[in-house]
């Protein structure tokens, strides 16, 4: 937790939290891991972060609308940080997931069943403040994040989609390592190893 907290962003989003006032809500993704590993790299805990992802699970009204609402909030709140935030409501994802990445997409139950679902296991973890400390969701642990291995999401069996996410991330990250035989012959990245 306190590698994350060393990125000033991820920090005043978390302080802010209760103000945000979303169900279900987590802070996700790139913000917490590229911190770890901008940390591991020697860079600035904030480099090469594009967004911040806020998951939050509202299953009463799965319209877009809702959710551009939701992002209009959070941006009234967040606005000043100076970053990009992207709130997603988790119950809608089904309904969009199959035209933007052409595979299908089950139905979710709660906002840490997206989480569960990321293309790299090791990427897939959430924080939220809970009580006076810290809730971390990591449903596969967190010690792939922090070894650089980038394994492909038995839950998410799309090869050529991890693959060029692997492969994004290694150019940036040049120290991470894909997990042997973890993509498919012809994909970008089928020659790195762990």
């Amino acid at each position: 937790m306190q590698d994350i907290l060393r990125n000033r962003s991820n920090q005043r989003i978390l302080e802010r939290w209760d103000r945000l006032a979303l169900p279900d809500a987590w802070l996700v993704a790139g913000c917490l891991f590229q911190t770890v590993w901008n940390l591991r790299a020697g860079a600035a805990p904030d480099a090469q972060i594009n967004d911040y992802d806020l998951f939050y699970f509202d299953g009463n009204d799965l319209s877009a609308e809702n959710q551009q609402a939701v992002q209009r909030h959070a941006d009234a709140v967040l606005g000043d940080i100076g970053v990009q935030v992207e709130a997603v409501n988790q119950a809608r994802v089904h309904l969009w997931y199959p035209q933007v990445f052409g595979h299908p997409y089950p139905r979710l139950a709660s906002a840490r069943d997206g989480l569960d679902r990321f293309l790299v296991l090791g990427t897939c973890v959430g924080v939220r403040p809970a009580g006076s400390g810290w809730e971390v969701y990591a449903p596969y642990g967190l010690d792939l994040l922090y070894d650089g291995l980038l394994t492909p999401n038995p839950l998410v069996d799309h090869g050529a989609l991890f693959a060029r996410k692997a492969a994004s991330y290694q150019a940036r990250w040049p120290w991470l390592r894909i997990a042997r035989g973890a993509t498919q012959p012809g994909d970008p990245a089928a020659n790195a190893t762990a």
